[in-house]
Parts: C-alpha cells; sequence; structure tokens
C-alpha cells in the first residue's frame, strides 16, 4: 500500500507539513455564535449572476489553450488539443444530499454530457465542493484517467471508476502524460466527506507543466512555505489558479484570506493570476462578491496582473485578459454604493 511509504501518512492520517491548529469545541461554538451575529446579508447574490454559455462546438471550435471557469474551482482547460478539468462539481448542492447544504448561485456554463471527451480529471481532495461523486461517475464514460492524491483514488474505484483509470499520487510525484507533465505539490489543508474520516485522504495541489505554457492549481488551503518551495522548484508560472473565496479569520489556517492568496502568488513566481473557489456556493460568512473586492484591490496595490473571467467565458493561457469587473453586475445597489473598489476609467 503506498500508504505506508508517504511521509504525510503517520499514525494511520494524513498530515500537514506545519502544524494546524484543530477545530476545538470553544472554537466551534464561536464560529456558530459568529454565523447567527456576523453572517452577511450578501453571501448570497440577489441578482442574477452571468454565465457566458458553452457548448461542445463551440469548444472544438476554440483556440488552443484556451482556459473556462465553470464555477468554483472546476477549470476546463484545452491543451495541446486535448481537454482537461479541475475539481469537477456539477451538481446543485455542494453537500452529501442534494435537498439541503450550499446551493449553486448559478448554473453551470455547459452539462456532463454536452463536454467533449476528457484526457484527464485532475482532483485535489476530497471535499464535496471539490469532489461530486455523480459528476465522477457520468464523467468516467469520457475520461481517459483520473488524477487524484493518495487515497482519493480509492474513493473513485469504489464508486464504480476502473481501477485502471485512476492514478493515485503523494506529494512531489510526478507523471507525464504526452506532452505534458503534471507533478502533485504539497497544500496545507484536510480531508474527509463525514464524522469520522478526517485526515483519512491526502490533499494536494498541481503544477501542469506543458509545451507553452505553466500552470498552477492551488485546490484548497491556508498559506504556508511550500508555496515558495514550490515556486523555487517549478517557477516562474504563466497563470496560477489560487483559492480566493471561503476564508474567515477563524479558519485562516486551511483557507487562505485574499492577502495570503496574493502572497503565494509571489511566492510562486506568478505573471497571471487568477482567483477561483469563489463565486459558486456561499460556505463562509463574507459577502459573495468580497474575494473579488477585496483581491483586486490587493492586486493593484502590488501592481500584479489578473485576470477574472466571467464564468464560461473563454481565456486565452498565453494572453489573459486583465480584470474585468463582471460581478458588479451582480451586486446590489447598496453594495456598490458601500464599495470601496472603484471601476478604473478606460
Amino acid at each position: 500500500m503506498k500508504y505506508l511509504s508517504s511521509p504525510q501518512f503517520i499514525a494511520g492520517k494524513f498530515r500537514n507539513i506545519d502544524r494546524v491548529n484543530p477545530v476545538s469545541w470553544d472554537k466551534s461554538q464561536e464560529v456558530i455564535k459568529r454565523y447567527i451575529l456576523e453572517k452577511s446579508r450578501e453571501a448570497m447574490p440577489k441578482k442574477t449572476i452571468p454565465v457566458e454559455r458553452l457548448t461542445r462546438d463551440m469548444l472544438k471550435a476554440a483556440p488552443d489553450y484556451t482556459l473556462y471557469r465553470l464555477g468554483h474551482s472546476t477549470v476546463l482547460m484545452k491543451v495541446e488539443g486535448e481537454y482537461w478539468i479541475t475539481d469537477p462539481v456539477f451538481c446543485q448542492r455542494a453537500s452529501p444530499v442534494q435537498w439541503a447544504g450550499p446551493k449553486r448561485f448559478h448554473e453551470a456554463p455547459i452539462s456532463v454530457a454536452e463536454l467533449p471527451d476528457l484526457k484527464g480529471v485532475i482532483l485535489s481532495h476530497d471535499h464535496y465542493d471539490h469532489l461530486d461523486k455523480e459528476t465522477v461517475k457520468a464523467l468516467a464514460r469520457k475520461t481517459e484517467k483520473f488524477y487524484a492524491p493518495l487515497g482519493v483514488g480509492d474513493l473513485l474505484t469504489h464508486w464504480g471508476i476502473a481501477v485502471n483509470k485512476v492514478i493515485q499520487v503523494d506529494w512531489w510525484d510526478s507523471i507525464t502524460v504526452g506532452d505534458i507533465e503534471l507533478v502533485s505539490t504539497p497544500a496545507q489543508h484536510f480531508s474527509g466527506r463525514g464524522l469520522h474520516d478526517r485526515f483519512s485522504t491526502l490533499w494536494t495541489s498541481w503544477v501542469i507543466i506543458t509545451p507553452k505554457a505553466k500552470l498552477f492549481f492551488s485546490g484548497d488551503g491556508g498559506y504556508f512555505p511550500g508555496f515558495k518551495e514550490i515556486g523555487e522548484k517549478y517557477g516562474p508560472f504563466d497563470l496560477t489558479l489560487i483559492e480566493t473565496g471561503a476564508y474567515d479569520r477563524s479558519w485562516s489556517d486551511v483557507h487562505m484570506l485574499p492577502e495570503h492568496t496574493v502572497q503565494a502568488h509571489k511566492d510562486l513566481q506568478g505573471k497571471w493570476f487568477l482567483p477561483i473557489h469563489n463565486s459558486t456556493f456561499d460556505l463562509a460568512l463574507h459577502a459573495w462578491f468580497e474575494p473579488f473586492e477585496r483581491v483586486t484591490a490587493l492586486c493593484s496595490a502590488s501592481n500584479i496582473a489578473i485576470t477574472t473571467p466571467r464564468i464560461g467565458q473563454p481565456l486565452s493561457i498565453n494572453n489573459p485578459e486583465p480584470v474585468n469587473y463582471w460581478w458588479k453586475e451582480a451586486m446590489t445597489d447598496s453594495a456598490l454604493h458601500a464599495s470601496t473598489l472603484a471601476i478604473p476609467s478606460a
């Protein structure tokens, strides 16, 4: 069993490099109280989030090295004529059940059935907003391989995915797929889909090296020195896709605050930054648009090139479009009035 030889697997559980503070009873009570007293009235959009619809024919006609945000951390990439997708979640709720739990703010720009055949599915960890059982089962018929951290691959085969379609990786494992190299890199997070399986599977970030571009996909995690190490080993990156959303000071060691995200991009030696893990599910106390407001202001202050395509909008990996303030279209008048971030004039 590969788990037993993993430096991350200790005493039957996977561990982070740095110590992560466990959620104590007192801390849990504090968070519940804050959800009652501090939850933003704008946590869910009151207007329609703009989505650009996609079809299979549109994807096939698109230029090579085009990327599409499909929602949350689900990103579809067309690279070297093949299609790849990260953390595919097409369900209505990020939850063990579809009658309760965080509900999507918007429909996916394209259905699973309409997607073209996929070269690979790249998975970061087993949380419900990143790993959806029904989506995975539906994609199995059109996916060549699933690339998953240790233990997550076992979940896939338990769900009926053929063993020969699943590649499980530890941190720093490298896999070559044609002209593309995938490297599983460390992250500071945790795992678990129930009450008793926390830390039973590994979590990871990914380096994606192609003939014409180098990308980083963060998955989930708190800020830690690993970003600098990844940047030194594999940077600079043409595009970083980094978690920016569902954060809070109470759990900042496992979900970065916007300030941490910007620093991670710097550590990775990123050229362009694409914020993900936002605008699809209500998973925190902040307003749904706050991640964009905060991170855009931070990038402006640090002269960082940030790209924020609409959900479903095509983005050139090699020539990204500068920041697009699309989220302001879906903000309420009161939220716009209170916003400290003005849209620069053309």
